[in-house]
């Protein structure tokens, strides 16, 4: 049995070209060692209002970028979340156990709930959702950023505190993974921020549904500074610091070599190197994303067929929980 490892993307905004890199590139590869599980999370991404005919579409074009990036689902289970109702069924049970203390702690509520005027319940509840999904595969290894560390935790927590209360072996409890490290991308107009999937900034963001065209644009607008010598000093030249760290993530070339290519030549060769670069990656990437999403029913039969295959295991999880619980099967 290979280790378990689940992971996956809330559909607010565009993926782009540091979510590739950070993290569906490493899911490609975490495919040839573990069981592996990939969600498009759309139950955690409704704690903001949605548009449910954006949200629907971002659900989908998520499904097709992750298989156009490679996700093979032979060997995989992609899912919406919302599709396996187990999710919010444990999701509940957890809440039960949780102090309400143990969630007004946690880092994002904190600082989500003080930028909203209405604080809805959902944002309160969204760890032990979080928590849930884990849990209910047995996930052994969880690939986490800084900011969802501490969500981890919890669900640790929860796990170690309902295997006390009902028995030993009802979770596995999971433990941190850390992949192999990708490039950190920052946004092209602000590169002290990282590139981000929902900023509002046009200009900031190379998404992976850019076109060609789209790609140059944003490349050659991208924020440098007054200089005229590149070099790899991101405390000093975050701009062009970032267009050599896109460059070597996806060519593999290091970052002194690329330097050194560049003795003697302007910041304009950096920005449409960076543009050719880009745009070679993501050209097949592209064409694949459109015979899938070209055909949407076939990709919803898809999905129908992997959220049978999740709820399986799922619903394994839930039954041995409701039984530990006393809940009586009907």
């Amino acid at each position: 049995m290979k280790p378990v490892i689940l992971s996956g993307i809330q559909p607010s905004g565009k993926i782009n070209i540091g979510h590739y890199l950070g993290a569906l590139k490493n899911w490609v590869l975490l495919q040839e060692q573990y069981e592996c599980l990939f969600m498009v999370v759309d139950l955690h991404s409704i704690t903001v209002r949605q548009d449910p005919k954006v949200l629907r579409e971002r659900v989908l074009s998520f499904v097709a970028l992750y298989l156009a990036c490679g996700i093979d689902p032979d060997r995989s289970t992609i899912f919406i979340q919302s599709s396996v109702l187990e999710h919010a069924q444990l999701g509940w049970i957890l809440n039960c156990h949780t102090g309400l203390g143990e969630l007004q702690r946690m880092t994002q509520f904190k600082d989500k709930s003080s930028r909203q005027e209405s604080v809805q319940a959902g944002l309160l509840n969204y760890p032990t959702l979080m928590a849930a999904d884990i849990l209910l595969y047995g996930t052994a290894l969880v690939p986490v950023g800084e900011d969802q560390k501490q969500h981890l935790e919890l669900t640790r927590d929860l796990a170690i505190r309902m295997n006390h209360l009902y028995g030993e072996d009802l979770f596995v409890v999971p433990e941190p993974f850390i992949p192999q490290v990708g490039a950190r991308i920052m946004s092209l107009q602000q590169p002290e921020r990282k590139m981000s999937k929902s900023d509002p900034l046009e200009n900031a963001s190379l998404n992976l549904l850019d076109s060609q065209s789209m790609i140059e644009k944003k490349c050659k607008s991208a924020v440098t500074d007054s200089g005229s010598v590149i070099r790899f000093d991101p405390a000093n030249q975050p701009g062009v610091s970032n267009l050599l760290t896109i460059q070597s993530a996806i060519s593999g070339v290091s970052i002194n070599d690329l330097v050194s290519n560049y003795s003697g030549k302007m910041y304009g060769h950096l920005k449409v190197d960076t543009a050719r670069i880009v745009n070679e990656l993501l050209n097949p990437i592209r064409e694949r994303y459109e015979t899938l999403r070209s055909s949407e029913d076939e990709l919803l039969e898809l999905m129908a067929k992997h959220a049978i295959r999740a709820r399986k295991k799922a619903g394994a999880t839930l039954r041995r929980v409701q039984d530990a619980l006393g809940f009586v099967p009907v």
